[in-house]
């Protein structure tokens, strides 16, 4: 895959998971938080959708997520289209009539990177339930003032990367990005190695 295409689909789910999953979600049920699903990811109350790959489910619905729009699909659900209003400032930056066409592969990859990270998320901290957040499209948790997680990528890091963000900077070879420490997902792998990162991030934070 080449990194035009992963930012094309990064890009296209965020807008899903922000202004058809977690903008009617946060209008129903008062919580913008999503999660991680087998596939994809998903709505954690009603509406209860599912990304999976570049498919959105819904009772009665099977969508897919190539030439159309937040609009469009929102509209074939019976939901009205848009973020969270008054939580944030930030976010994907989508119109509800910007095209969304995400690559199946593509897709696939980002899906994968949520899952290894959900799992490796538990691993660290069993009693933490990490959150995807549709802000900055990451799943995390927070432990002892550390931030851990996986996001889809953005700005400082176009394809998925691991993240730990202590809340008071650190300073040694391990912290290499400004929030903290990062490395990608595809330098690491799956969800052993993500589980070894965020321990070595545990520890040397905590050191």
């Amino acid at each position: 895959m080449d990194i035009d295409t992963v930012v094309r689909t990064r890009r296209a789910l965020h807008a899903v998971a922000e202004t058809v999953l977690a903008g009617p979600q946060y209008r129903a049920s008062g919580t913008i938080r999503l999660r991680a699903y087998p596939g994809g990811f998903a709505t954690t109350a009603e509406p209860f959708l599912q990304v999976i790959g570049d498919e959105l489910m819904a009772p009665g619905h099977h969508l897919i997520l190539r030439r159309t729009s937040c609009a469009a699909l929102a509209t074939a659900l019976g939901l009205e289209p848009g973020p969270p209003e008054g939580l944030y400032h930030d976010g994907s930056g989508a119109a509800p009539d910007d095209p969304v066409d995400a690559d199946p592969q593509a897709a696939q990859w980002i899906a994968h990177c949520f899952g290894a990270a959900d799992t490796a998320l538990r691993r660290l901290a069993p009693d933490a339930e990490p959150v995807l957040w549709p802000e900055h499209f990451d799943i995390g948790i927070t432990v002892d003032a550390v931030n851990y997680g996986v996001s889809a990528g953005d700005a400082y890091q176009p394809e998925p990367y691991a993240y730990v963000g202590p809340h008071t900077p650190r300073s040694g070879d391990f912290w290499n990005a400004p929030f903290g420490a990062a490395r990608t997902v595809r330098e690491l792998g799956g969800a052993d190695a993500l589980t070894r990162y965020f321990d070595e991030g545990r520890r040397l934070a905590s050191g």
